[in-house]
């Protein structure tokens, strides 16, 4: 009696929670529509019309005031003229957040004094903290946060980002990027979140959760933008904004998953692939934004343009022969936001096609209709921000010490040699190489500004790995040489004469800040001055500890064989310097494993998913496969166990494995639980990962792991492009444990 009671409070509640949902959703509908009914056309159109901070700031000689100062005549023209919806960007100056409180109220004021008082919604590339704030916190790139296999922290970095926005007075980001890194030249790798499906799904969800909550008015949160939809991230060419060639079966199975992910967590808008897929710009693809996005995966929310986009199926598609094409193209695609962002050409031609029955009115309202939800679910209509008082962590110590776990759980040991890691505080350490001593490799893109090119200005109190170092051990103990830049050499000879008087050798290799095609290259390999470097070196006989900050794996194969250990650090952020010392120095125990896989040779790019003919015909060796890494420990996986042999569609397969830590320090270990198909009417990868889970070990300890996965889970892309779960036999893997099982 007792259980049927606690069963029907349950039912009850759950029925309340579903009621409350929906009389939500009927509350936020009517609001809607309340709202649409009292605009005209042109205030319709000038919400679909979004402009970078430029168009809005005081000039001198040509060139925005730097930083940005608001031209009130201009402003009044975009937002009193034009009823322009949306705001973005600035790309060459971090703000403080007074000087973006200055900005907001001018913007905010100035929506008021329209007719209808629609607030505008401000934009931002917050993709791995606020870029573009003074004093943020600057988590590790979103590829080093897949690193960690964590991804609760993922979520707990994410909250943090959406705190310290919407204490910028920000309260839209454009992240996280969901598609996936599976060509590893191209030069956005480092904001993806890998190579892998499940991953990509597992952290976008996290990501949307942390930024969004239950409640976007929350004035701790924010809406996210699930970008760049769909297949922006695999051009064949690995060249940024270049074309791609992906089958519908492969788009569904490979790079449609994570999306669906964001948007069944319930990301409120999208941002759409700059490039074409298959011929098609994706800005003028109907079946991509319209058929997919809306009617199969249930979007909802706002689909904006990226940067100037819609005016690029004409100057660089070629696949409208005006603007006047490019517009009516994109919107009845299904484009809700244009991008435009240099003036108001968007708004005058779609005014002008409206007026001319070409675009249909009822387009414009369903846009509208999105981009008000979403405004009115932010509270915009009702707090446009918050007070300054409101946000007493902003840039807090607590905030730090979250950001410094998440660079080091990322930081991934590939190499070591003998052990020679950890390294004795007592040692005398030589600190060399053109990324030593620079916050500018550890950030990457998009950090203060969008190049990165200022990170050493903007975050000139953080540590680098040299300062990290000293900290560590004491400036006695320590020697620093450039030796290099990131392609030239600077002071070879007396490095390599002071390293003859180290211990130990601390060599930090990789890139230079980058994003979008500035990032594009033609050799995968580092450039030829830093591997020469390295083999120098190496003939001193000292041992050498080679740490890679690096936004994509670039090739070390001409020389890693000389390094003692290697250390893959991709871009940790703010505080990667001092979480990469505490590894060397054994104050840390890395747990990092690879979310993309680290090729050897430049024409052997693969993923770690291939198929059994690649094995067959020549598979090409890896640096460092896919989910590696390793750790100051040791462990020791035994008892594979599968609830069953035999099962049935829709049936749940339980698998547990236990894992000990022989060693004899803590540590952390991600279980990584991989599934075979043996036979299929698409041929199928040799292994796909299908679980993962990140545990914390004591010395001499054990722990059980279980996963409970469907049948479903095992499923495919048809030759009909449908998902379809077959009968036969699979393998389980987790580490060198397999164990086989049957679906009837």
């Amino acid at each position: 009696m007792k259980q049927f009671i606690t069963l029907l409070l349950i039912l009850f509640a759950l029925g309340c929670k579903q009621n409350n949902q929906s009389q939500k959703g009927t509350d936020l509908d009517n609001k809607v529509e309340t709202v649409l009914a009292k605009m005209n056309l042109k205030e319709k159109i000038g919400q679909m019309t979004q402009v970078t901070l430029d168009v809005v700031s005081r000039d001198s000689s040509g060139k925005v005031v730097d930083p940005h100062q608001i031209d009130t005549a201009k402003l009044n023209k975009a937002i009193l003229d034009y009823q322009v919806g949306s705001i973005l960007n600035v790309p060459t100056h971090a703000f403080t957040r007074e000087h973006w409180l200055e900005i907001m109220t001018a913007i905010q004021n100035t929506s008021n004094k329209t007719r209808l008082k629609i607030p505008v919604i401000y934009g931002i590339d917050a993709i791995h903290g606020v870029t573009y704030t003074v004093g943020s916190t600057l988590f590790p790139q979103q590829i080093a946060v897949a690193a960690t296999w964590n991804t609760q922290l993922a979520k707990q970095a994410a909250a943090v980002t959406a705190y310290e926005t919407r204490a910028s007075y920000i309260p839209w980001d454009f992240s996280p990027l969901a598609d996936l890194g599976r060509n590893q030249a191209w030069p956005r790798i480092y904001e993806t979140f890998g190579e892998d499906v499940f991953i990509a799904k597992s952290f976008t969800k996290a990501v949307v959760e942390g930024y969004q909550g239950d409640d976007m008015s929350d004035k701790y949160k924010m809406a996210a933008c699930l970008k760049h939809y769909v297949g922006y991230s695999f051009p064949l060419s690995g060249k940024d904004r270049t074309p791609a060639w992906i089958p519908e079966r492969f788009l569904q199975e490979y790079f449609l998953p994570s999306f669906a992910s964001g948007v069944n967590t319930g990301a409120a808008t999208i941002m759409v692939n700059s490039s074409e897929i298959n011929g098609i710009p994706v800005h003028a693809d109907y079946h991509i934004l319209t058929e997919i996005l809306r009617n199969q995966l249930g979007f909802k929310g706002i689909a904006v343009s990226d940067w100037e986009d819609i005016k690029s199926l004409q100057t660089r598609h070629h696949v409208a022969k005006t603007q006047k094409d490019a517009v009516k193209m994109s919107v009845m695609a299904g484009i809700d936001m244009s991008m435009v962002p240099f003036d108001f050409t968007f708004a005058d031609t779609l005014l002008a096609l409206v007026n001319e029955g070409k675009v249909p009115e009822w387009r414009i309202n369903e846009a509208v209709r999105r981009i008000l939800r979403v405004k009115i679910q932010l509270g915009l209509f009702d707090t446009l921000f918050y007070k300054k008082e409101d946000y007493p962590k902003f840039g807090s110590d607590e905030f730090r010490q979250i950001n410094l776990q998440a660079a080091t759980e990322c930081i991934t040991l590939l190499k070591n040699q003998a052990n020679v890691l950890p390294l004795p505080k007592s040692a005398k350490v030589l600190v060399t190489g053109f990324s030593a001593n620079s916050m500018r490799c550890l950030n990457g893109g998009w950090s203060y500004t969008w190049q990165g090119e200022r990170t050493d200005e903007f975050a000139k109190d953080k540590n680098t790995i040299l300062r990290a170092i000293k900290a560590k051990i004491g400036d006695e103990k320590v020697v620093y040489d450039e030796g290099v830049t990131y392609d030239a050499e600077v002071n070879m000879e007396k490095t390599i004469a002071d390293a003859k008087n180290a211990d130990y050798i601390v060599l930090c290799l990789g890139e230079n800040s980058y994003t979008e095609t500035p990032g594009n290259i033609a050799d995968l390999y580092l450039p030829y001055i830093q591997g020469e470097f390295a083999r120098q070196l190496a003939k001193v006989g000292k041992p050498i500890i080679l740490v890679l900050t690096e936004g994509r794996p670039r090739l070390i194969s001409k020389f890693d064989k000389e390094m003692n250990a290697i250390l893959m650090a991709y871009l940790p952020g703010n505080e990667g310097g001092n979480a990469i010392a505490d590894i060397i120095f054994g104050d840390a125990n890395p747990s990092g494993k690879l979310p993309f896989t680290y090729p050897q040779h430049p024409n052997a790019l693969e993923n770690y998913d291939a198929k059994y003919s690649d094995f067959m015909m020549g598979y090409s060796q890896p640096q460092f496969p896919f989910g590696f890494g390793l750790s100051y420990t040791k462990f020791e996986y035994s008892d594979l166990k599968v609830n069953k042999n035999d099962f049935a569609l829709k049936d749940s397969i339980e698998i547990s494995v236990k894992v000990a830590n022989k060693g004899s320090r803590d540590g952390k270990e991600v279980v990584q639980l991989y599934i075979s198909d043996l036979y299929a009417s698409i041929t199928p990868p040799v292994k796909r990962l299908r679980g993962f889970e990140k545990i914390n070990i004591k010395a001499g300890e054990a722990q059980t792991v279980s996963f409970k996965i469907s049948t479903d889970d095992l499923a495919f892309v048809a030759q009909n492009n449908r998902w379809i779960t077959e009968p036969g036999d699979f393998i389980i893997s987790i580490e060198k444990l397999t164990q086989k099982f049957v679906v009837k």
